[in-house]
């Protein structure tokens, strides 16, 4: 199964924070899952934090390293698939990740339920 972590599932991950579901546990540390981490993610943690409104890593791509999770850059593909989205969801960042997860046909660990209102394969956070 390959992943792609939401934001909140990604630093939940990083802390080994026990709010993060035992099933997404399993999957994040499972060796035959590949588990991807957006573009998207990263820009947002970093602008969320720059503003104090997240308290994440400052060194975010060591640590991504360091757990062996990989990067997904945004695509044209992934940004036109975002914009074709039905505007169930506002936020740009999590449209990006769905779009992603459709196009890479990722599995999409996050607590958010709006999200799982697209045509995208979830697994809760």
């Amino acid at each position: 199964m390959n992943l792609l972590l939401d934001t909140h599932a990604l630093i939940w991950a990083l802390e080994d924070n026990p709010t993060l579901s035992p099933a997404a546990r399993a999957a994040i540390i499972d060796g035959r899952n590949m588990v991807f981490v957006s573009a998207a993610t990263v820009w947002e943690i970093a602008i969320k934090r720059a503003l104090g409104k997240l308290n994440a890593p400052d060194n975010l791509l060591e640590e991504l390293e360091k757990h062996r999770f990989t990067p997904l850059d945004i695509s044209a593909i992934h940004a036109d698939q975002a914009g074709r989205l039905p505007p169930i969801h506002q936020d740009s960042f999590d449209r990006m990740l769905i779009a992603q997860a459709q196009v890479e046909r990722l599995v999409l660990v996050t607590r958010d339920a709006s999200i799982r209102q697209y045509a995208v394969q979830c697994l809760v956070a």
